[in-house]
């Protein structure tokens, strides 16, 4: 594809082939979503710093009309956005402390989420409890709800990975091309929240190991693509990161304090966090540098 320009923004051959590989990669995700998602990736933002997701939508849809790209069909309505006052359902509202060794909680029940109701208790639970609280995320993503029985423990959510991160790229030892074409293998998991009110020795580890094997089909099932590498930030000012050791994920080291879907790799201003990453197969780094 040429170079073109479109208000005032001018993409080269590389970035209109990232925006054709995003949609083709993503079409299960909205207009909106896709738009949201091209704007991260390329830095396409306004002097106060917001996405020009407008702008975006407008050039996608003129790709769509040129047949460059297929967007997916409009949707009719949307469910409730990213903000928090939802009224919550009673299973997240604080209980007494959930105390007791690990095997007194038996079985652990990994639950995809899947309806809006679940959506909803999701978003407000990590809107709540969460440091970072809620975001929709950029790209693809996977929720899950955990529960010991029927007691609500906490959730989690995947998402697509990093654009960069220097210590994962040295760990996998690709190079440029092969990064862009193998990307979508990695997957990230941008939330984890267990209950301030549960303490409960080892969950968070036993809840990873399930996780990560249970990751694998659901991701497959819903986008066509098997991850071979899992990866998230640790802020180390607030967590030791013990429970991924536990987990046998890896510590690969420091980010640089950028943001985790900096395209320019110019980025400043974010605390430098850990990098984990978890191979989901043998040999992960191996398959993700060679051709897949």
């Amino acid at each position: 594809m040429e170079a073109r320009g479109f208000c005032g923004r001018q993409f080269s051959s590389a970035d209109l082939q990232l925006i054709g590989d995003v949609v083709e990669r993503y079409g299960s995700l909205s207009r909106e979503e896709l738009a949201n998602t091209v704007c991260e990736l390329l830095d396409w933002q306004r002097s106060g710093g917001g996405l020009k997701a407008r702008e975006c939508r407008e050039f996608l849809e003129i790709l769509d009309r040129e047949g460059t790209l297929k967007l997916p069909a409009l949707r009719i309505g949307r469910p409730t956005g990213s903000v928090t006052g939802i009224p919550i359902s009673a299973e997240g509202e604080p209980v007494a402390a959930l105390q007791g060794q690990l095997s007194d909680f038996d079985p652990l029940v990994l639950e995809p989420v899947q309806d809006e109701p679940q959506n909803r208790l999701y978003r407000e639970l990590i809107g709540r409890y969460h440091y970072l609280g809620h975001k929709d995320p950029f790209g693809a993503q996977q929720r899950y709800l955990f529960r010991a029985g029927t007691q609500l423990l906490g959730c989690m959510q995947f998402s697509s990975p990093a654009w960069r991160m220097a210590p994962r790229e040295q760990w996998i030892g690709w190079d440029e091309p092969t990064r862009r074409r193998n990307l979508q293998r990695v997957v990230n998991q941008s939330r984890f929240l267990i209950l301030p009110w549960v303490r409960i020795p080892n969950l968070a580890s036993a809840v990873l190991s399930r996780a990560q094997r249970r990751l694998g089909r659901d991701w497959q099932a819903r986008y066509g693509i098997e991850p071979l590498l899992i990866e998230t930030l640790v802020d180390e000012s607030r967590y030791s990161g013990h429970c991924y050791r536990a987990a046998n994920w890896i510590r690969l080291g420091q980010t640089r304090g950028r943001g985790r879907m900096d395209s320019s790799h110019q980025r400043e201003g974010a605390a430098p966090k850990a990098v984990w990453v978890y191979p989901r197969v043998p040999a992960a780094a191996q398959r993700l540098r060679t051709t897949v």
